[in-house]
């Protein structure tokens, strides 16, 4: 049989693993079996690569697996939850790199077509782009610098001569392709662009911009398979792509706006702040907790950021099961921007075996919330804020939002009366029927456990 036939079967066979494998990611209940059935593709996908391109030393490449292999061993197994976000803006990070790299190399194989060279710009463009912003977006969401938008007079003009001196630099190195000077000058402006791109968005906006930078990272690999004409990699990369495309607009669509207004708006700076709410704050004990949620028929946890900061999840599942024991119903609420990744909180209950048929969807919450008795909020602040829908003035003004302030009894469990990632207080604090439950969340809800013992 043709060696070409079962490259070409092999490549054919690891594309329907990735379009299959992302389908199955679409569902909480199949994630596992379509990341799984993604990896078994992209592993068909190297290999046969590999032995298509002949390669006559495989010592680097072997080694380059072997370190590999290694840190991602270590990382998985040490990464807390918390950091989660932060791994991924690594991952889109490296992905923009490798795809720079690639295109890079590519610069040096014989008999480069216009369209070759032109591919090769895009790949180390976009990877370029990817990496520096990938990397501010790290170092926001690990609060190594500030989450708050750096803004400043002429940064628009500023972009608009980094993409035009990236444009000049690219056509230059078309015209002139043994001159490497021009094609360091478009990987050096397009490091400053991913740069200047990321650091004018907010913390708040990290989730889109997470899954955004992922979108660019499926691109950057998308030309870099143009690049070195691999149909596998143009796949793949395609498949990335337009898959954080469409979830970056789900996101958008979350909160009610466009992704112009998340990448350019400066949101959560100090001119957008509303100002303090007054009210009076109800604190409530863990021992008083217990009193109203054993007699509660229906209960609704909301998880948020909090929750992953003080690693709740398992209490939380463990609550959930001694309520239904006591004869409540208990279900989950999961804003699609809660957390500081898309799929944070689902990520969070997974790892507790918390059961996917008690998620609910925003849109399956909110009908049902004047039925539930207590809806607890753990750690997540600007997607339960009714401002969104009752102040005009509030910059996540038309958000929507889960409405746990429709509940009989709301329960928010935070440290402190601290504004969330969006920098803006919350109404819900104040509102009658809610009673603050001050501390850490794992030790607060493993009191109203105990309480239950008792």
């Amino acid at each position: 049989m043709n060696i070409l036939f079962l490259i070409n079967l092999s490549y054919v066979a690891a594309a329907i693993l990735f379009i299959y494998g992302l389908k199955e990611l679409g569902s909480p209940a199949t994630a596992r079996r379509g990341n799984m059935l993604s990896s078994a593709g992209m592993f068909i996908a190297v290999v046969v690569t590999l032995l298509d391109k002949q390669i006559l030393d495989y010592k680097w490449i072997l080694l380059g697996v072997v370190i590999g292999s290694i840190i991602g061993a270590f990382a998985a197994r040490t990464v807390a939850m918390t950091g989660m976000p932060e791994m991924v803006a690594l991952f889109n990070g490296s992905g923009g790199l490798s795809s720079l790299l690639v295109g890079f190399a590519a610069i040096f194989l014989e008999s480069n077509s216009t369209f070759t060279l032109i591919t090769i710009i895009l790949s180390i463009l976009i990877g370029g782009v990817t990496f520096t912003g990938s990397m501010v977006a790290y170092g926001k969401l690990s609060e190594k610098i500030s989450g708050k938008p750096v803004l400043f007079t002429g940064q628009q003009i500023l972009n608009i001569l980094l993409v035009v001196g990236i444009v000049i630099c690219g056509v230059m190195f078309e015209l002139n392709p043994d001159n490497l000077n021009f094609i360091y000058g478009v990987i050096a402006l397009s490091f400053l662009l991913g740069i200047m791109v990321v650091i004018p968005i907010g913390g708040a906006d990290m989730p889109v911009v997470i899954s955004l930078l992922n979108s660019y990272s499926g691109l950057a690999a998308c030309a870099a398979g143009f690049a070195i004409n691999n149909i596998i990699l143009i796949v793949a990369g395609s498949l990335v792509g337009a898959s954080g495309i469409i979830l970056t607009n789900i996101m958008c669509k979350a909160m009610n706006r466009s992704l112009s207004n998340v990448l350019f708006s400066g949101f959560g700076s100090a001119k957008q702040i509303a100002g303090a709410v007054e009210g009076e704050v109800k604190p409530i004990s863990a021992e008083d907790a217990f009193y109203i949620l054993e007699a509660a028929s229906n209960v609704l946890i909301v998880p948020g950021y909090g929750m992953a900061v003080a690693q709740a999840q398992h209490v939380v599942k463990e609550l959930q099961e001694l309520l239904e024991k006591n004869g409540a119903e208990v279900y989950y609420a999961v804003h699609p921007v809660a957390g500081r990744m898309p799929g944070h909180m689902n990520v969070l209950l997974a790892e507790a075996d918390v059961s996917y048929d008690l998620l609910l969807e925003m849109e399956q919450a909110n009908p049902r919330m004047e039925s539930f008795d207590v809806a607890m909020v753990i750690g997540a602040n600007d997607v339960v804020n009714p401002d969104a829908r009752e102040n005009e003035a509030s910059p996540i003004y038309g958000m929507p939002i889960i409405n746990v302030d429709h509940a009989s009894t709301v329960f928010v469990l935070k440290r402190s009366m601290a504004s969330g990632f969006a920098g803006i207080e919350n109404p819900l604090f104040f509102k009658p029927n809610t009673r603050m439950l001050f501390g850490d969340a794992k030790e607060s809800i493993s009191t109203v456990i105990r309480e239950f013992g008792s």
